[in-house]
């Protein structure tokens, strides 16, 4: 006669986040870095954060937003921001750059994302960066920032596509060191 039994699963060795199916935030990647005078924080996305991510987004000149989503984007459902702010941090990062904004509330100032391939052994990232704040090193600071993540997680290779007339694009990728490809089949 069994009156109790219990199994438990578990993979030999495994301990902390690990063992869980969907980690928790990494509170141990925020960082507070100091950008044009301001004080910047640097850190993963949250889902409370869907709100002023869709401020953001909205708030890119039409260009910007051409060359992040390789096309003309007018609106940002609840869906796709949902689907931007609420991510399983084992198979994607998105690195958000925030400041206090006039008003005092947080405002993002710019995001860099990528998403780990199923072999594991690569990311595809993309990023974007506030229309008024490009080229004054914060895209520099955020994508050095998700390399050295993606290499901490022993990826081996991160890829992105960009039009080709995305020159400050092209620029900074091949300052961090990224080779430049033109696929001219698909124009990127």
């Amino acid at each position: 006669i069994a009156l109790d039994a219990r199994v438990r699963i578990s993979r030999p060795g495994q301990t902390g986040s690990s063992r869980l199916a969907i980690l928790p935030y990494p509170r141990e990647l925020e960082e507070t870095i100091e950008f044009h005078g301001r004080n910047v924080i640097v850190r993963p996305i949250r889902p409370e954060d869907e709100m002023a991510h869709g401020d953001f987004l909205r708030g890119l000149k039409s260009e910007d937003v051409r060359f992040r989503f390789f096309g003309l984007v007018r609106e940002f459902p609840h869906s796709e921001l949902a689907r931007y702010t609420q991510i399983d941090y084992d198979r994607e990062m998105a690195f958000i750059a925030t400041a206090t904004g006039a008003t005092g509330l947080p405002e993002t100032l710019g995001v860099v994302r990528a998403v780990i391939g199923p072999d594991r052994l690569g990311a595809e990232f993309a990023i974007v960066i506030r229309s008024d704040l490009k080229g004054k090193g914060l895209g520099y600071r955020l994508l050095a920032r998700m390399i050295a993540y993606c290499r901490d997680r022993g990826l081996e290779q991160m890829v992105g596509e960009t039009l080709p007339n995305n020159y400050d694009m092209v620029m900074l990728a091949q300052s961090l060191g990224f080779e430049h490809r033109l696929r001219s089949e698909d124009n990127v």
